[in-house]
């Protein structure tokens, strides 16, 4: 690879005027007016500008995705959030570009349901063919038939590929195979070759592949029919035939001309597709069961909406908090759109989970606002020891931003305490590039604690914190893929002096921890503020037979700073500026 910066530091886009689209609506519960109580707030409604639908019949769909493409494909740091929805039926001839903020799906129960003959489309121009910044953006639920045999999908983090089946081949890099920096797919079937050229990482489960074409530094399989056999670290692919404990996204769909959430179920040691064999299995909900959340709502309001019994829907575009968003009930689904992003103000926490069965967290972003917030993301109350296993809370496609698109602080972005919690698909990130950022600046000490017990982790992407990336101190935690680069901007090897120890780990298992296990896990450092920077290792654990690793990388990229181990004391220091990962196969 070469040894220049995965991401080039952009100014942040100018925001740009919202479009008007199609509105989708449901049919409202009425409000009861209450001597005690405020106005009962209504379910259902309209999804709002931001929300495209289309059926087969519209007029001008190509029209509508270019224009939004238009104004989407630069705004990295923009204030626009799109959702296009396709109703079940066949479309042909459309290539939806997908810029920043940009969501794409299907609203039939099956991605056979909507077929698009054509392409779903990421690629690189914008940034001079470099696709390490093609972050936020996603494709759900759809079937495509590409004009060319082959859909490309050129992304990098926070750019989910979800319930999609791909009736020919998969590219992952950009025109030109530039850097690319990716990826997660799950609960998709890809009938031709997933082919990731460039791509330095992918996740890929539960899911179903003709072929898979080659692997740079980390390649990572669970439950996925046709996928690479284990080789790690030549080739570079770590594979596990099932999944331990797998629920899928919720997700839009109509039922006649009803809007629904379908909740898919929890599965055991999963592998392949949810879909495809009659209806898939789960339970749904009616959006009249849901507060139908609008841009400028506030967080007592959304409250109110939660204490009633509502769910919560996240319509396009960025929410303002002053209090927390608080999930007491089991069951409740917080479900976002098109990258509804929540920005605590005033230092509060966005959002914060009570200690109960089932809530699913879902399609949302993070911005960490100017005033510190001590979290952003909690789920459970600190010191809960309450079994749920058979209906743990997901976290899936939720992602956090420390600076960026302004000045932001958070002290940790996110809390695990609810055991059995699965957090599926994640891209924590304090900002490298952008505006308000430096290492003071955007300070972020900690980005995923987790003390629960018995957590899972699945496509856990977390970069540049300024201290532990990832601390786990609950027993039994599991991590299936991990992708981290340290910060970029540490002054001097001062700043990160951990104690004696030169650095933090990138991923630091509690010193009590007894039992822990993870697979196909990276850092990579790049210390260009001071390339003299030591790390000693990208992680951290307990010397002890029950805590144990396989597949792990460091890589140096291009020689701005160096790891001395892999994991503890084992493993080959890098060196030089080749860009070479060393690894470990298995820890202890």
């Amino acid at each position: 690879m070469s040894s220049v910066p995965r991401r080039t530091v952009l100014g942040a886009a100018a925001a740009v005027s919202a479009l008007a689209g199609l509105p989708a609506t449901a049919s409202a519960a009425p409000a009861t007016p209450s001597a005690n109580k405020p106005l009962a707030l209504p379910g259902g409604g309209d999804l709002g500008p931001n929300v495209i639908v289309f059926d087969p019949s519209t007029a001008g769909i190509q029209a509508k995705l270019d224009q939004v493409f238009a104004q989407q494909e630069t705004a990295q740091f923009g204030t626009g959030r799109y959702a296009f929805f396709f109703k079940p039926g066949t479309y042909s001839g459309l290539n939806a570009q997908l810029g920043f903020y940009t969501s794409i799906a299907g609203l039939g129960l099956s991605p056979d349901d909507t077929t698009i003959n054509g392409d779903v489309t990421v690629d690189a121009g914008w940034f001079n063919g470099n696709a390490t910044q093609n972050f936020w953006r996603s494709a759900e639920n759809l079937a495509l038939v590409p004009v060319s045999g082959t859909n490309r999908w050129a992304v990098a983090q926070a750019a989910p590929f979800r319930r999609m089946h791909v009736r020919g081949s998969l590219n992952l890099a950009p025109n030109g195979y530039g850097w690319a920096s990716g990826g997660y797919i799950a609960d998709s079937r890809i009938d031709g070759q997933v082919q990731p050229y460039s791509q330095q990482q992918w996740y890929t489960r539960d899911s179903v592949i003709g072929s898979w074409l080659n692997g740079v530094w980390n390649m990572v399989f669970s439950g996925v029919q046709g996928a690479p056999a284990q080789g790690f670290p030549n080739p570079v692919y770590t594979t596990l035939a099932t999944t331990p404990v797998s629920r899928e996204k919720p997700f839009l769909y109509l039922n006649g001309t009803e809007y629904r959430v379908f909740l898919p179920e929890k599965r055991t040691n999963a592998s392949g597709v949810t879909w495809g064999n009659g209806t898939p299995r789960g339970t749904s909900l009616s959006l009249s069961q849901f507060y139908v959340a609008k841009p400028g709502v506030t967080a007592a309001t959304l409250n109110q909406a939660l204490t009633q019994g509502l769910h919560l829907l996240l319509t396009p575009g960025i929410y303002h908090l002053d209090q927390p968003i608080q999930v007491n009930r089991a069951n409740t689904v917080v479900l976002g759109l098109g990258y509804a992003t929540l920005v605590p103000d005033n230092g509060v926490t966005a959002l914060k989970t009570a200690d109960v069965d089932g809530v699913r967290l879902a399609g949302f972003l993070i911005d960490a606002g100017t005033v510190n917030s001590s979290t952003l993301l909690e789920v459970g109350p600190a010191g809960t020891t309450t079994d749920h296993s058979a209906n743990p809370t997901t976290v899936q496609d939720v992602f956090v931003r420390i600076g960026g698109a302004g000045a932001g602080k958070a002290t940790t972005s996110v809390v695990i305490n609810n055991r059995h919690t699965i957090v599926d698909h994640t891209w924590l990130w304090r900002a490298d590039h952008g505006t308000g950022i430096g290492w003071d600046v955007n300070r972020a000490d900690y980005g995923l604690v987790v003390n629960g017990a018995d957590v899972l982790t699945t496509g856990l992407f977390v970069e540049h914190f300024n201290k532990y990336d990832v601390q786990w101190n609950g027993e039994r935690g599991r991590t299936i893929f991990f992708q981290n680069e340290k910060a970029y901007d540490a002054p001097n090897q001062a700043a990160i002096q951990n104690g004696s120890i030169k650095g933090y780990a990138a991923y630091k298992v509690g010193d009590n921890v007894t039992v822990h296990e993870g697979w196909g896990l990276g850092s990579y450092c790049y210390y260009n503020v001071d390339p003299t920077i030591v790390q000693h290792n990208g992680f951290a654990a307990p010397n002890r037979s029950g805590v144990k690793f396989h597949d792990l990388l460091v890589v140096s990229l291009g020689g701005q700073g160096q790891y001395e181990h892999v994991i503890n004391e084992t493993g080959a220091a890098t060196s030089g500026t080749s860009t070479i990962p060393s690894t470990v196969v298995s820890y202890p």
